[in-house]
């Protein structure tokens, strides 16, 4: 008998690429797993330009939008953007977590909460790496943000490549096809992975499989991490076909 599980997003009200790629890669794992089903539900914050007071309005949006969540009794919750939690200081995602899932608990419909900047973090460390590149979209004062967080996590970023789009439905427009020429500017031989979308935006999951191709090295993005931290909260087998090493099924 097959299973059902409710999978809901809390994103920026300008963001499409999670609603995307997410049920992209949940779509393939059900072709290889067909005895498991996923629906797709989401509450939006509103965000049109990626600035940090902007990112911190948003935040503030997030206990209503995982009320809303919880209206719908979804299984799991993804934060569905990395910056704005890194916006909000060192190991904000933790905080962040917890809280969310009080407010799904306090309206007696308990979910489990994730965030794509927790994710992040905890993938590489499933991954065991300790030095990475990283391409984002952000301005480079925001770039800069994300790049302390990761360090402070206890990640050594080698260098990073920032594209400086400060429009959030532009960032969605951006070439996946370019991604691999940016990571050709990196010193990613040196590195032990590589995050290829610091940013829940950026469409990268076609760009996946090439990169790992082209450079030998595991390659992670935040929609990607945040599926592997969505599966592994529902006690799933972490396995989506093609779509990188972290969900190959042996982490």
């Amino acid at each position: 008998m097959s299973k059902t599980f409710k999978i809901g997003q809390i994103v920026p009200s300008s963001n499409v690429t999670m609603e995307t790629e997410i049920p992209a890669m949940l779509g393939l794992r059900q072709l290889a797993i067909p005895d498991e089903r996923f629906t797709f539900h989401s509450a939006r914050m509103r965000m049109k330009k990626v600035v940090k007071e902007e990112l911190a309005a948003m935040d503030a949006e997030s206990d209503k939008c995982a009320l809303q969540l919880s209206d719908a009794h979804v299984d799991v919750m993804g934060y569905a953007c990395l910056v704005a939690i890194m916006a909000m200081g060192h190991g904000y995602h933790r905080v962040s977590e917890e809280r969310l899932a009080k407010v799904a608990a306090d309206n007696d419909a308990p979910a489990k909460v994730v965030t794509s900047a927790g994710a992040l973090v905890d993938g590489l460390a499933v991954l065991g790496a300790k030095r990475i590149v990283v391409v984002s979209p952000y301005m480079v004062p925001l770039a800069e943000l994300v790049v302390d967080y990761i360090t402070h996590e206890g990640f050594e970023v080698l260098k990073y490549r920032t594209l400086e789009v400060g429009d959030n439905v532009a960032v969605g427009c951006l070439d996946t096809a370019a991604l691999p020429g940016y990571v050709k500017e990196l010193p990613y031989q040196d590195a032990d992975a590589i995050v290829l979308s610091a940013c829940v935006q950026m469409p990268s999951l076609a760009a996946v499989p090439l990169v790992e191709a082209m450079t030998g090295k595991p390659v992670l993005t935040s929609a990607i991490a945040t599926t592997y931290a969505m599966l592994k909260s529902l006690g799933l087998k972490t396995f989506v076909p093609g779509a990188g090493a972290l969900l190959s099924g042996n982490f």
